[in-house]
């Protein structure tokens, strides 16, 4: 859909956050006279009266007669597409679109490489457009990693980077090469279900007319075999790790130890990087040294430094149990307490239990509102290490303090969303950063828009 389809007609635009300020401005943009109603929560209201204050404000929960009264609703990506209200609305003739469909609607021609993925496509995506950038390549990176693509409009680049939730995968348009990084269990709360969370997330394959998959995962290369033009990464024919090296077939090309941000997980990112630049006729081998000058992203397994005598590690982003795995393994062979818990959707911890068994953290502190839950699994398993029940983040730093030693490394790293005590990770983030005594701020992304 383009944004000039939308005039005359009834619209609305549903969700106040950043998503929804990109699209109001947009359309303010390009249809200056264009009628917007916003529905938004009741907290949201004086500041969207602020922010423009010719549009129709409609607070509070919505159903599907308010929904229906409109011709397009455009929805920001946090709102399930699957509400009650929503669908009978839709079934009533109102058309739902978003800011992400509108961008690609606008740019129907321009060079998209998107990112989506359980775990990895924020570093992916960031990894493509700074390696991109080495080659002298002129390139977008927006999406879901932080920045609304609506914000870009009118804007050029000779690449877009575009991070795509699960959310947002099926509004894509058609994109030269699609990269699905991983795929686990997530956002069972917005999709309904497991089966309808893969469905989604692999909506990206209609998209593209290239897609690169995890060659590590069979289940997503069990779910992708169907697409005419798939390829893969972290396997011995193409790009993948080696020894800890990345490796290029049998070419030995960069030492993983060189890389800023650690783990295993984030070298198959960066073969998922250097593959997509091979995949779009890029040298990937001429940009693979400038993974060396790649600064990871805040609240990604980002080292904080060393602070009373313990290092300090920040992966508020993780929110689902085998991410606070993959940070455990990272920090393999150094003494760790984690940090684990916090909204509670339901997700499996068996495999997080099954890995304490056989190899233990130093300590587990279960925090928030699944905090009890998980503490639970781990004594019934006899998991052999101290288990430290607590309510919130601050009385978990102070347990990680008391049963750390010296030179260990304290890890946040919950497995869990942030919504029982934060409004979203990165606050989350920044609390921990402020309990283990940093004065610094948490920075933000580097090289988002174009450049």
């Amino acid at each position: 859909m383009r944004i000039a389809e939308l005039a005359g007609r009834r619209v609305a635009i549903w969700g106040f956050g950043r998503e929804g300020h990109a699209v109001i401005k947009a359309l303010r943009t390009r249809l200056p006279t264009q009628a917007l109603t916003l529905f938004c929560s009741a907290a949201e209201v004086d500041a969207a009266r602020a922010f423009d204050a010719a549009l129709d404000i409609v607070p509070g929960e919505l159903d599907a007669v308010a929904l229906a009264r409109f011709d397009v609703v455009v929805k920001s990506p946090g709102i399930s597409a699957y509400k009650p209200a929503l669908l009978a609305a839709q079934a009533h003739g109102t058309q739902f679109t978003s800011g992400t469909a509108l961008w690609f609607g606008e740019n129907p021609d321009a060079r998209v490489i998107a990112v989506t993925g359980t775990k990895g496509k924020s570093t992916t995506s960031a990894l493509i457009a700074h390696l991109s950038r080495a080659l002298g390549v002129r390139t977008a990176l927006a999406g879901n990693i932080g920045l609304p693509l609506l914000e870009l409009l009118g804007q050029r680049a000779e690449l877009w980077v575009i991070e795509l939730s699960s959310f947002q995968t099926g509004e894509a348009g058609p994109l030269e090469l699609g990269v699905v990084t991983s795929l686990y269990e997530e956002h069972l709360d917005w999709h309904g279900s497991r089966e309808r969370y893969v469905a989604d997330k692999l909506k990206l394959a209609d998209a593209a007319h290239t897609l690169l998959v995890n060659g590590q995962q069979p289940g997503l290369l069990e779910r992708t075999a169907a697409h005419p033009h798939r390829l893969k990464f972290g396997t011995p024919e193409g790009w993948h790790v080696r020894d800890g090296m990345i490796c290029r077939g049998a070419q030995v090309v960069f030492d993983s130890a060189a890389l800023a941000a650690p783990g295993l997980h984030n070298a198959l990112n960066a073969c998922a990087a250097l593959t997509a630049l091979d995949t779009l006729g890029l040298d990937a081998i001429a940009a693979a040294p400038a993974l060396a000058t790649f600064r990871p992203l805040p609240h990604r397994l980002q080292p904080l430094g060393e602070h009373d005598g313990w290092h300090w590690v920040n992966d508020s982003i993780s929110t689902t149990p085998l991410a606070t795995l993959a940070a455990l393994e990272s920090l393999h062979g150094r003494t760790v307490t984690v940090l684990v818990g916090g909204h509670d959707r339901g997700l499996d911890w068996t495999p997080f239990v099954a890995a304490m068994r056989s190899a233990p953290a130093h300590a587990i502190v279960c925090m928030g509102a699944n905090g009890a839950r998980i503490e639970a699994a781990l004594r019934e398993a006899e998991i052999r290490c101290p288990i430290l029940p607590v309510d919130d983040l601050a009385g978990a730093v102070a347990e990680a303090k008391a049963h750390t030693p010296r030179g260990g490394v304290i890890l946040l790293s919950p497995g869990a969303p942030s919504f029982d005590q934060f409004k979203d990770y990165a606050e989350r983030g920044r609390r921990f950063a402020a309990l283990a005594g940093f004065d610094v701020a948490i920075i933000g992304i580097e090289g988002l828009g174009v450049g």
